[in-house]
């Protein structure tokens, strides 16, 4: 009978530390029977997304109810701030995000917008934060970074990395720094394909890989791996499920030219097209457990209880199939645990008050103004006029934008007109900026663009706009990579809502308070 007990109290063992490795997500605002069954049967971690956020109290009833089953529990959300939100995705966020800390460049700044993020967290119940990225934006035409990069200097990446993680954790919530090894380069959206870099060993080292360097020296208690191919590393596997990225490169000693990183690697989101179209889910997580990865994150597009079995069983069959070492497994879900166990007993910073309007005085120092000569303020009710591009998933289409909405809190009576790719296609640019000359009978306007560089249909509109009325006002609201238009051009540096309101104060000449 003993071999038998054996081999029961392995295969127990070997489900648990399979359960352990996941990182899936769920529907709803209240967690489901299933998600609670597999807490007592050894999952660990819990992903958060917006569909799972009505407000702070419901959150914060959600992840207590979570812990009530499992008290040592990773629960982790992608909260960036700025353009990438989850606690206040049908709001916009309070918090702008990477690209306008950047551009203001005060490390104590971003420290305090971390902490402050951080604390909010907290307070919610979450310990694990899917940022920050430190990506450096070295390719201004990137389809999925933007303005969630510092920008394209990797010493300016890697130091508000840095204060980020420090800020971030000194308010109890771990750090997941990502996108390993920097996704700044690529001209494909990961979540659609997979992005290939010809970027070679030397520049990797010298740019991507700096801020990661950062991160690491910080503290960061998780990396989270990137969808990307890099020949120069591995001309097969992309990072993810590449040992040469992830057991080499990242776990690697300084000696060696890796980074020496002995905290929880956690993979990007394997429902991506990226990994799932080609590999395959399931068979992904065996091949990034087997890279070095120890979390599988899976959830922001399969949410329910078959996917967590599914990568359950594939775990256990490829143990069993000598596809995966048995201790791998057994190390992966040993560093998720004890992250686990690190966040419950939280070192807390002491002496930073909570600072609620601190989103809104760094949106207001992101703020970039150009005038082509004397601009008088806004003094009645304006109309806007949105070009609005495809919205990248990270980003998702729930989380408004714009500042129509804030400019009518300070002009009543302000209107806005959204025009789209398609809608310029369908009735010809002409056609579209005559309607919105129309509409706007006469008032004055304001053009609202958000990566204008990148997209060829919106330039030709704003140009064919300001030829027709040249007072305009110009926001951009994305990378501001081309040149400055209108008569009153603003760089905000991101998408968030107090982004939106810094500009609405700079175009009226009024103040909101901080906590409005």
């Amino acid at each position: 009978m003993t071999p038998l007990v054996r081999s029961v109290r392995s295969a127990d063992t070997l489900t648990r530390d399979a359960l352990a490795v996941l990182q899936p997500g769920f529907t709803g605002t209240t967690a489901p029977d299933w998600l609670l069954r597999r807490l007592g049967e050894g999952l660990v971690s819990v992903g958060l997304f917006g569909r799972n956020v009505a407000d702070p109290a419901q959150l914060a009833a959600l992840t207590g109810r979570l812990r009530a089953e499992r008290e040592e529990l990773i629960v982790a959300i992608d909260e960036e701030g700025g353009d990438v939100t989850r606690l206040e995705v049908r709001g916009g966020s309070s918090f702008p995000g990477n690209h306008a800390l950047g551009a203001v460049d005060d490390t104590a700044l971003t420290r305090a917008v971390a902490h402050e993020l951080g604390r909010r967290l907290a307070d919610c119940g979450i310990n694990l934060n899917w940022a920050p990225s430190a990506d450096v934006n070295s390719n201004p035409g990137n389809p999925v970074i933007g303005v969630r990069s510092f920008g394209a200097d990797p010493q300016l990446v890697a130091r508000h990395t840095a204060a980020y993680v420090e800020g971030l954790q000194s308010a109890g919530v771990a750090a997941c720094t990502k996108h390993f090894p920097g996704h700044g380069d690529t001209a494909v959206d990961s979540h659609h394909d997979l992005p290939r870099i010809a970027t070679d060993l030397p520049i990797l080292q010298e740019r991507e890989l700096v801020p990661f360097r950062a991160a690491v020296a910080a503290g960061t208690r998780a990396v989270m791996s990137a969808h990307i191919l890099l020949p120069a590393l591995d001309g097969e596997h992309p990072a993810t499920l590449s040992p040469a990225a992830l057991h080499g490169l990242l776990r690697a000693p300084a000696t060696e030219g890796g980074l020496g990183f002995d905290g929880m690697i956690v993979t990007d989101g394997m429902e991506m097209q990226a990994i799932s179209a080609t590999y395959g889910i399931e068979r992904g997580s065996v091949l990034a457990l087997a890279a070095g990865a120890d979390a599988i994150c899976v959830g922001g597009g399969l949410a329910d209880e078959d996917i967590v079995l599914r990568l359950r069983d594939a775990l256990v069959r490829a143990v069993r199939d000598g596809e995966l070492p048995e201790q791998r497994l057994a190390d992966a879900a040993a560093r998720v645990r004890a992250l686990a166990g690190r966040t419950r007993n939280a070192d807390v910073g002491e002496g930073a008050a909570p600072a609620p309007g601190i989103g809104l005085t760094a949106a207001r120092r992101a703020l970039r103004l150009t005038a082509a000569g004397p601009y008088a303020p806004l003094a009645e009710p304006a109309y806007v006029a949105a070009f609005t591009p495809l919205a990248n998933i990270a980003v998702g289409d729930e989380t408004p934008w714009g500042v129509a909405a804030e400019l009518a809190r300070l002009l009543p009576g302000t209107e806005t007109a959204t025009c789209t790719a398609e809608a310029a296609a369908a009735a010809g640019t002409a056609a579209l900026v005559d309607g919105l000359l129309t509409a706007a009978a006469g008032r004055r306007l304001v053009a609202v663009v958000r990566d204008v560089h990148r997209h060829p249909w919106m330039a030709d509109a704003l140009s064919t706009l300001l030829a027709a009325r040249p007072d305009t006002a110009v926001v951009e609201m994305g990378v501001p990579q081309a040149p400055p238009q209108g008569a009153l051009h603003l760089a905000t540096h991101g998408a968030a809502r107090v982004c939106a309101q810094a500009a609405a104060e700079a175009l009226t000449d009024q103040r909101l308070s901080p906590d409005e």
